[in-house]
């Protein structure tokens, strides 16, 4: 864990690579060696087209060394071709196989020596200009659950950000295709490295009331207006993770609760609620400001959706409330709206 919140330059991004590397370097020997073998078998076949200045008869031993010779060099002189089919074949043929084993080579050597290098720098430029993304503190069961949602739901993996401290829960992220860095998310250093003043949310699901609230209160010191949902375990906590700052709170145990209750009064009550949270429902609760067509309207005349609830500042009034009979510019709309 790192210790001091004024050097930043230890909180690094970590992207997973699409492409294993075991993979990336098989292929690429494969193809190298498939290149080698076609002019290993045509040189063989065509040896009587080649002939040794020691004038003693060109054996495989020999044609294995001027394969090789000529297609990693231009060759020594001391095996060459006579007839004009062996020359056009070294000319048009092996020349672009020493070029291509070459390049195979390089590019091996950038992927294996120099791309760790280059990927340092491609991260910390992304670092730099992260804006939009979704911070993810914590990356646990309901850290891991609402990542998977936030991908089923779309979100691009490379915008959501994961910062945990735990090397293999980073790495069950970054298999996912997600941006990590290993840090502290409590302290500043860590949530400033993750520009959490540019990203569009922070969810917090530490593990621990303890911890998680601590992190809101970090996070609201450095983002005021960050929208933020917090994981809380214990009701007692609720009221003091809004305090911190939280906007939303979710409490696993009273939500399973609510479901539970409610199938008590009929099964289709929790299987409706659940279709409402889940990525692959037949519906979903959209949450959008008011159109400027839609002002002075009521909420049920609203067409893009069937409105249950309106928030008007620090107020919200639901659909049979008499404030809900006329919208109001910069009112916020929650509707039931078609999963498409």
């Amino acid at each position: 864990m790192h210790t001091d919140d004024a050097d930043t330059v230890h909180y690094r991004l970590r992207r997973q690579s699409r492409t294993p590397a075991w993979l990336a370097l098989s292929w690429r020997a494969l193809v190298a060696l498939a290149l080698i073998g076609i002019a290993l078998a045509v040189h063989w076949f065509d040896r009587e087209g080649l002939r040794q200045n020691s004038g003693e008869p060109v054996t495989f031993a020999d044609i294995l060394y001027f394969t090789m010779i000529t297609v990693t060099t231009v060759g020594y002189g001391d095996i060459v071709p006579v007839t004009q089919q062996a020359r056009m074949f070294d000319t048009f043929v092996v020349t672009p196989i020493r070029l291509f084993v070459w390049l195979i080579f390089l590019g091996t050597a950038y992927d294996f020596l120099l791309k760790g290098v280059w990927e340092k720098w491609r991260m910390s430029v992304i670092q730099q200009h992260l804006e939009g993304h979704v911070v993810v503190a914590g990356f646990g069961t309901s850290g891991s659950e609402a990542v998977s949602e936030l991908i089923r739901r779309g979100a691009d993996p490379g915008t959501i950000v994961v910062v945990d401290e735990r090397a293999a829960a980073l790495r069950t992220a970054e298999s996912c295709g997600t941006t990590v860095m290993e840090g502290n998310a409590t302290r500043n250093a860590a949530l400033e490295a993750a520009r959490l003043s540019q990203a569009r949310a922070l969810i917090v699901s530490a593990g621990r009331d303890d911890t998680s609230i601590l992190i809101v209160l970090t996070a609201r010191r450095i983002a005021p207006d960050l929208p933020i949902s917090v994981v809380i375990r214990s009701e007692d906590n609720e009221a003091i993770a809004r305090q911190a700052g939280a906007d939303v709170v979710i409490n696993p145990a009273s939500f399973a609760g609510l479901l539970l209750a409610g199938s008590t009064h009929g099964a289709h009550t929790a299987e409706y609620m659940a279709d409402l949270a889940a990525s692959g429902g037949r519906v979903v609760l959209r949450e959008r400001e008011v159109a400027a067509e839609e002002v002075g309207k009521s909420l049920a005349d609203i067409t893009t959706g069937l409105g249950h609830r309106i928030y008007r500042g620090h107020q919200n009034f639901c659909f049979w409330e008499p404030e809900a009979d006329r919208l109001e510019a910069g009112d916020i709309i929650v509707e039931v709206v078609p999963r498409r």
